[in-house]
């Protein structure tokens, strides 16, 4: 901990004396406002930073004059950072944490300042948004899919209702496509690096066609690894981490006039090998029955402290000897505007998603077990093969449909949005699980311990359905030369979701009571801010909102068991400040935020198989600051860093204890989990001119985040400390040669990467299997290194 605070005062203290650099050696020179988003660059004109261009109140404008705390990156930041799926903006986005599933190639929990979702069920809501140009992806199973294009991405954070499609209590994660250009191009990007990682993707513009407004642009993307877990069973394509991905996109622009048309349609198809899960903690009983699995002629049993990190050994295959899973994704996409004024322009944004994922549950973090087997009915006691967790979850299927309608544009001193939401979608899941329940057949002085194999299959179908009015209006007086800003929101939501639950064990329902039910909720959500440009580039701000998650069921329950919606009221102060003619930047915000029914995850694990309840546990306080600084000292150098702290207190947490019936408030012993109280990021990044080469730029960068725990309550989950995730220390470096003229229009660059230099075992995602007697976690990809070459004309 001494270690970890020592390291966060590091950058601080780097972030700090940015400002006293960037002072001494701060030159004046102009900047110039360019209509498309940019990270912050030094210009070859001057050296000034340049302004970042934002769409996050549903219109282009300035980050600097936009009150809401936002952190944004353009493609070029993305590729410094080198950004191949929405995991890695973590290390730069205050107060982000995303944290990837076991046992899938695509789901993540996503939590911003402390409010997010971790378990990928498909039947349950997230409590940040992402949005993929517009369309809302619903589902956290499907978040991780490779970035095959951006332009930029966009982290917003807070309660975003009264502009968004669907309200959010956490923020929302905007990812905005690069759009087809004006004139023909081609762009060439591959690398290959550590594990026999490579990469390919192609990009192909149009222009426009013909003589008519219209453009496109095709791109296809493929990427692939072996594995990082060398699996003595298998091939190395095949070893735990490996991953191959094929991933196209495409897109059509009309550009006429007062009207504007596009369609996007986007497809990723990944397979692979989920990550191994490395047994840390077992049960007494555990580790007798399944340590005598090579007396019986089975394969050892694999278990290390959780501090320690296996690199080899077995992995036992799925059902059907099947070791990949996969997750294949799609979109449709069709935005039009009309501007009939500069007051009304009349905007629909029509989403139609499908996501299918077949994922492997590998979770026994062992080779083929062996252990004595008892048959409940003949009693019949026999050798067998035996596993503390596996099976596969699939098919899961989701499709949604969205509309949404905007009403834009402005007159006098105001500005306003006015929009209408309609989102439809069905899931299914169907979780086939095997697992060994271990009973003591002697007695507690002479243990003799046997097991029941048992075969527990969770699954449900879904309906969802919202609709919502929402609408925000800004007033700028002239008679303050338009340096106040008050703006106040307001939105209607109306959610219906209806369940079928079909839980089995061996072909026998287990579901207790109706299997079917339905729910309704309804919620009036508000915003007001209000902001003042002190100068032309200062802006503070102060905001106020109230946010809503829908409730629903819990869909692996073996009942009709619903939850209630979260609620939450949200205060927010910021400033944003450019100083010393550009050379520094400081954008700041401090929040306080007030949930009720809050909605926790409570993991639990049993003779019916693994399963994720939502529970309201009454009331939650989180405050925290985020700080974002960006400077440039001299020429050729800029210096960047970001803090993040959330201090979650639970008011109320009430707890029924499964054994005893007894309902106790465990506000002052439970846990945020996903929750990370610090994250941090400091870079230095220097560039210079090559004479008659190109620009070489050399890029060093350090991001932390403090300690996470996975589970709300040690009473359900006892392994909790020893599946959680210590801090983590991740150092990225990027040497890169741009701006090599071929001839004529074609450029070419080249780069090298390296990734988690230091070489740190970094847990992914840890699970408490506490009732099954054992808990695991998995490793993140070790140290990787990559070159990559870029060429475009």
């Amino acid at each position: 901990m001494l270690l970890g605070k020592a390291r966060l005062l590091a950058s601080a203290a780097f972030v700090s004396a940015m400002a006293v650099a960037s002072g001494a050696h701060a030159q004046t020179a102009p900047v110039s406002t360019t209509a498309e988003p940019v990270a912050p660059s030094v210009t070859a004109e001057n050296d000034g930073l340049q302004d970042i261009v934002v769409t996050a109140r549903r219109q282009s404008e300035s980050l600097q004059k936009t009150p809401i705390s936002i952190t944004a990156l353009d493609s070029a930041a993305l590729d410094k950072i080198n950004v191949q799926s929405v995991e890695k903006v973590a290390q730069i986005a205050p107060n982000l944490v995303i944290s990837q599933q076991s046992s899938s190639l695509s789901a993540a929990s996503i939590n911003i300042r402390g409010i997010g979702q971790t378990d990928p069920s498909l039947g349950l809501d997230t409590a940040v948004g992402i949005y993929l140009d517009g369309v809302y992806v619903a589902r956290s199973a499907g978040s991780i899919f490779d970035l095959v294009d951006l332009e930029r991405i966009e982290v917003l954070r807070g309660p975003q209702g009264t502009l968004f499609g669907r309200n959010t209590t956490g923020g929302a994660i905007q990812l905005v496509s690069r759009k087809p250009a004006d004139t023909f191009g081609v762009t060439l990007k591959g690398g290959f690096g550590t594990r026999n990682n490579l990469f390919g993707r192609v990009r192909v513009d149009t222009g426009d066609l013909g003589n008519l407004p219209i453009s496109a642009a095709f791109t296809y993307y493929h990427r692939q690894r072996d594995g990082y877990f060398d699996n003595t069973l298998t091939p190395a394509n095949k070893d735990p981490g490996a991953l191959n991905v094929n991933a196209f996109n495409a897109a059509l622009r009309g550009d006429f006039n007062a009207f504007q048309i596009s369609y996007a349609f986007d497809y990723d198809h990944r397979t692979g090998t989920p990550g191994f899960f490395q047994t840390v903690a077992l049960s007494d009983a555990a580790r007798a029955y399944y340590g005598n699995s090579a007396s019986l002629g089975g394969a050892p049993l694999q278990f290390v402290g959780p501090d320690e990190r296996l690199t080899s050994g077995q992995q036992q295959p799925g059902v059907g000897n099947r070791y990949t899973s996969k997750t294949v994704s799609q979109g449709h996409n069709l935005t039009a505007s009309y501007e009939f004024s500069p007051a009304f322009t009349l905007k629909s944004i029509t989403g139609y998603r499908k996501l299918h994922l077949d994922n492997v549950l590998g979770l026994s973090g062992q080779g083929d077990l062996k252990g004595l087997v008892l048959n409940p009915v003949t009693n019949a006691v026999s050798v067998q093969s035996v596993t503390p967790y596996n099976g596969y979850n699939g098919p899961q299927d989701q499709k949604q449909f969205s509309e949404e309608v905007q009403a834009l544009g402005s007159f006098g001193d105001f500005n306003y949005v006015l929009g209408a939401y309609y989102f439809r979608e069905k899931v299914s899941e169907d979780n086939h699980q095997m697992l060994t329940f271990i009973l003591n057949a002697g007695t507690p002085q002479a243990p003799f311990y046997l097991g029941i194999n048992l075969a527990p299959e969770a699954k449900y179908s879904q309906i969802s359905k919202s609709a919502a009015g929402f609408g925000q209006i800004s007033w700028k007086p002239s008679a303050l030369d338009k340096r106040l800003e008050v703006t106040g929101g307001i939105r209607y939501t109306e959610d219906r979701k209806s369940i079928f639950l079909q839980n089995s064990s061996f072909g026998v329902s287990t579901i207790v009571g109706p299997p079917r039910g339905a729910v309704k909720f309804h919620n009036t959500s508000f915003m007001g801010s209000l902001s003042y440009q002190l100068t032309d580039n200062a802006l503070v701000y102060a905001k106020v909102s109230t946010g809503y998650k829908s409730g629903g069921f819990n869909p692996r329950a073996d009942e009709l068991n619903s939850f209630d919606p979260e609620k939450l009221v949200s205060y927010e102060a910021g400033m944003k400040l450019d100083l010393l003619n550009r050379h520094l930047r400081i954008n700041g915000a401090a929040f306080y935020s007030k949930y009720d029914n809050l909605q926790v995850p409570q993991f639990a694990a049993g003779s019916g198989g693994a399963s994720t309840l939502l529970v309201n546990a009454g009331k939650a306080d989180f405050k925290g600051v985020e700080l974002e600084v960006t400077a440039l000292p001299m020429r050729g150098l800029t210096l960047s860093g970001s803090l993040g702290y959330t201090s979650p207190k639970y008011k109320q947490f009430l707890f029924v204890d499964p054994a005893t019936n007894v309902v106790s408030d465990i506000a002052s012993t439970a846990r945020f989990p996903n929750v990370a109280k610090f994250n941090s990021n400091v870079a230095a990044e220097y560039a210079f001119d090559l004479t008659a080469v190109g620009q070489m730029s050399a890029r060093l960068s350090y991001s932390y985040r403090s300690h996470v725990y996975f589970y709300p309550n040690d009473a359900v989950n006892p392994y909790q400390h020893l599946v959680d995730s210590s801090a983590t220390n991740t150092v990225d470096a990027r040497l890169a040669l741009t701006d090599l003229t071929l001839g004529g229009r074609t450029k070419a660059e080249i780069a090298i990467n390296g990734e988690n230099l230091l070489n740190e075992n970094q847990v992914l995602y840890g699970i408490d299997f506490g009732s099954l007697g054992f808990g695991g976690k998995f490793y993140a990809e070790p140290r990787r290194v990559s070159v990559e070459v870029k060429v475009t004309y």
